[in-house]
């Protein structure tokens, strides 16, 4: 196995690690949702904190429900991971272009310089 073999199996496993151990490990178990997000863990620790307060802003869209806003937040990151994976992609090809074209005409200019030639 190469090298970057091993380490792209290392991080599958410690990727997999970090979605598992919180539910093997009954981490939030002791909250009525023990996953929710960070914007209602913020919610209620300040209402805990200062019952009277009154946000600044509202939402642009409030989603009808729970499975539409998850729906939504999933194909916002489909298409963060679809912009990032083109754009590296696109690196990718681009670098591996100039390496052909520099091999291509190392190729053909190597006969010229050889001592002895035509």
């Amino acid at each position: 196995m190469s090298r970057n073999a091993r380490i792209n199996v290392l991080l599958l496993i410690a990727v997999a690690a970090l979605a598992v151990l919180p539910l093997v490990l009954g981490l939030g178990d002791h909250k009525e949702e023990p996953f929710a997000g960070a914007d209602a863990e913020a919610e209620t620790a300040i209402t805990e904190i200062e019952p009277d307060y009154e946000p600044w802003f509202s939402p642009l869209y409030e989603p009808p429900s729970g499975e539409v806003e998850s729906a939504l937040f999933a194909l916002q990151a489909a298409l963060g991971a679809g912009v990032l994976a083109y754009y590296f992609g696109l690196r990718r090809g681009r670098r591996q272009g100039e390496e052909r074209a520099l091999a291509a005409s190392g190729a053909t200019a190597a006969p010229a310089d050889t001592p002895g030639g035509d």
